[in-house]
């Protein structure tokens, strides 16, 4: 059999996308076991390295700018301008070098997720391309034209090539729904690890109430309320980023932004997730079925449509930017961990993904 080439353009804004691209290549792993990824994209390639485990060529490349962010939580505009006069509109000499790489390297069709540079590389080299969204960055930056009109053109730049897939699948929670030839369930890379083990790992006792604290791919500073921690009696916390190293400090276990645990294993080891409301995060929460305290970005729309999925389809408790940074959450707490886990029976999204992708190959 010969093993079938796919490129795979990924918005590196954040993990979100990465984390959603590396699940939908998992699940056609299972499908086409010879399968070769061509992954293009400034998401680093560790990450995929983590969840594919090989068997994918890596190509740096700027592929999308969604938002240029200050911290997790707040948006950078002025930067985003910057980059967008950069980025757009394409340059057409890159597209079709782009184009030719994509040939050479023998693929048969183009996916993107939210990676429109993917759009106009397929376009290029003759090739079906997908789109795998939950939004689009028109429609987000949309959410910030009233106090920036410079981002105007960019919006209908955007919008245009986005609409020129050939293939259009939402992955719920979807912002803006429209007509796809897929909608799918949340698409979430799964855990590998049973969760007394990864306990064991943590140094962590095995029925003792865990929370795992994360805000995405952006460091944090969790300083502001670490010491308040400890005090909680009963509770552990499990902190990517709290630490450059692995240490376990009373109730404690600290962990660098990069470290040996896979991080869908770490969601399922614990009795809660509490941390930016993100896609991935939410997925991940909402497969493993814990409770979920969510932290809005009061400026990003997405936000809202992922807070009304959660409150609708997950039990969790709602924790402002300002609560968060301050410790107040910690008041929270007890109710955030009274609430059930929900035994999740629906398929992952991925596998929804992947079946729809092979259809196009056969």
């Amino acid at each position: 059999m010969i093993a079938p080439h796919l490129a795979y353009f990924v918005s590196p804004h954040g993990y979100g996308h990465a984390a959603r691209s590396a699940a939908v290549m998992s699940a056609l792993r299972r499908y086409l076991p010879l399968v070769q990824f061509e992954i293009f994209t400034q998401a680093p390639d560790w990450f995929f390295q983590d969840s594919l485990g090989g068997n994918f060529g890596y190509h740096t490349l700027m592929s999308d700018v969604g938002l240029a962010q200050k911290t997790s939580l707040v948006e950078d505009i002025p930067e985003t301008l910057r980059r967008l006069a950069n980025f757009l509109p394409f340059d057409q000499i890159r597209v079709e070098g782009l184009a030719g790489q994509v040939t050479q390297l023998g693929c048969r069709l183009v996916i993107c997720d939210i990676a429109p540079l993917g759009i106009a590389v397929a376009k290029a080299a003759a090739l079906p391309a997908v789109l795998v969204e939950n939004f689009t960055w028109d429609w987000i930056y949309e959410g910030y034209l009233a106090g920036e009109a410079r981002l105007s053109p960019y919006i209908n730049d955007l919008r245009a090539w986005f609409a020129a897939a050939d293939y259009h699948i939402q992955t719920e929670p979807v912002c803006r729904p429209q007509p796809a030839h897929l909608t799918v369930a949340p698409v979430s890379r799964s855990s590998r690890t049973p969760a007394a083990e990864t306990r064991q790992k943590l140094g962590l006792p095995a029925q003792a109430k865990t929370v795992l604290l994360t805000m995405g791919g952006i460091p944090w500073d969790y300083n502001t309320f670490l010491g308040r921690l400890v005090d909680q009696a009963n509770v552990y916390f499990v902190i990517p980023g709290g630490s450059e190293r692995m240490e376990r400090r009373d109730n404690l276990a600290l962990l660098p932004h990069h470290s040996e645990f896979y991080h869908p294993d770490l969601v399922n080891a614990v009795d809660a997730v509490i941390g930016k409301l993100g896609y991935s995060t939410l997925a991940e929460a909402y497969h493993a079925g814990i409770p979920f305290g969510y932290i809005l970005r009061p400026h990003f729309r997405e936000s809202e449509k992922l807070a009304g999925y959660v409150n609708q389809h997950m039990n969790s408790v709602a924790i402002t930017a300002a609560q968060f940074e301050s410790g107040e959450w910690l008041s929270r707490l007890p109710e955030l961990l009274a609430l059930p886990r929900v035994e999740r029976r629906e398929s992952n999204g991925a596998d929804q993904v992947a079946q729809f992708v092979v259809g196009l190959l056969n």
